[in-house]
């Protein structure tokens, strides 16, 4: 899957993402929505996208050569850091949705009509 071009990096950036052909490349549909997010969340002015960027350049930096490389868990973890110093969202209160997520069934990644409370 992969999703179009983004000005937000430079060329050889440290927080750049995957790319192909000069477009940003994403493994499964929640990295596309997390980065998403992201950009729309800066171009609103939630948080200045420099902030964002310095923040995941310093969760890009805890990577050691041992663990595999998972580049869209630091952008979600960078993003996480942004939102939570900010007071935009507790830690609390993001750790008790991530259990909650966690515990779904497998391959219930999407929301029904009947599901609302899941929406939040």
């Amino acid at each position: 899957m992969s999703g179009a071009h983004d000005e937000a990096f430079a060329p050889g950036d440290a927080a750049a993402p995957p790319m192909q052909n000069g477009e940003v490349v994403f493994e499964a549909p929640w990295q596309g929505r997390v980065f998403g997010m992201a950009r729309a969340m800066a171009a609103a002015g939630v948080f200045e996208w420099d902030e964002f960027r310095a923040r995941l350049i310093d969760e890009l930096a805890t990577w050691t050569p041992e663990q595999p490389f998972a580049y869209y868990d630091h952008f979600l973890h960078a993003l996480e850091r942004v939102l939570s110093e900010r007071g935009l969202v507790s830690e609390t209160a993001l750790a008790a949705r991530l259990d909650a997520l966690a515990r779904r069934p497998p391959g219930h990644d999407h929301a029904h009509g009947h599901d609302q409370a899941d929406r939040r």
